[in-house]
């Protein structure tokens, strides 16, 4: 979520590393501020509100005990893209049927 100049990760359950501190715990699923350069802000704030994309996590690693996170852009499928899948979900299904049936 882009709010105020800032990108939030919002409910995602990143665990603590096994050899991080013993003596701190924090909460896995917390609202955590991603740390970007003003620029990248601006270029996903731009993409997110203007354009309609939407950001979407696509890996988290450790990287020197700090969790990474790589962002991806993302756009939704127009309405005769998801009647062109929804049509090839359901002959995949009929597929599967038929040759469940003959075999």
């Amino acid at each position: 979520m882009v709010r105020n100049g800032e990108v939030w990760l919002i409910g995602a359950n990143i665990s603590p590393l096994p050899s991080a501190s013993s003596h701190v715990r924090t909460e896995p699923d917390r609202t955590r501020k991603l740390l970007l350069h003003a620029r990248e802000i601006a270029h996903l704030t731009g993409a997110v509100e203007r354009r309609g994309y939407t950001l979407v996590p696509l890996r988290v690693y450790w990287k020197r005990g700090n969790a990474k996170l790589e962002l991806g852009l993302a756009k939704g499928r127009k309405l005769h893209d998801k009647r062109q899948v929804a049509k090839k979900q359901d002959w995949e299904r009929q597929k599967a049927r038929i040759l469940r049936e003959k075999g």
